[in-house]
């Protein structure tokens, strides 16, 4: 078995800072750390030990070219439906264009390194809790939506390790490679 990797845009401490202090006062559901908030461009579920380096160089590669961008948080959501949701996350409120093509290079650059990508489409957003399927999510989506992040510039991605630890933990992350946009050699 292989390891369990991502590859994300983590916006900075500030932005993630003053998204987890608006959550802080809002009891009643376990809301995502400020260190582990990120926006997902791929899940790679299974990496073969052997093809890490190489999906680390492909997608180096991948994104030396682009150019960084303006990113802003806004706008919430809940998956598969606000009525019994398993995720509630906050969506982009600009980069959206910008991060959809960035998934398709990470994407892209996986599946050439023999990385298989979990099938789903992409939507940016940040998971920020996973409450109990039995609940309505509309109220927590209303509150949600009244936020909005300050501007940054997105000027890398991260390729994370992602171990899961068992029932009711949360995964021990790790930083495996930080790839510059915008850095063509």
């Amino acid at each position: 078995m292989g390891r369990r990797m991502f590859v994300a845009v983590v916006p900075p401490a500030s932005v993630r800072d003053d998204l987890a202090a608006f959550l802080e006062p809002r009891e009643g559901l376990r809301w995502t750390p400020a260190e582990r908030l990120h926006l997902t461009l791929a899940f790679l579920p299974d990496v073969p030990e052997r093809i890490v380096e190489p999906l680390e160089e492909r997608l180096r590669a991948a994104v030396a070219d682009l150019t960084p961008f303006r990113c802003r948080l806004g706008g919430a959501g809940a998956f598969p439906h606000p009525d019994r949701p398993a995720v509630l996350w906050l969506g982009v409120h600009r980069g959206r264009a910008d991060l959809e093509r960035l998934a398709r290079r990470v994407r892209g650059a996986a599946n050439d390194a023999g990385a298989a990508v979990e099938g789903q489409r992409f939507v940016p957003h940040l998971t920020l809790a996973r409450p109990p399927r039995s609940r309505s999510g509309l109220r927590w989506v209303r509150v949600l939506d009244t936020y909005r992040s300050a501007e940054w510039e997105v000027t890398e991605v991260a390729l994370i390790g992602s171990q899961l630890l068992g029932r009711g933990r949360r995964p021990l992350h790790e930083v495996v490679a930080t790839l510059p946009l915008g850095v063509e050699s």
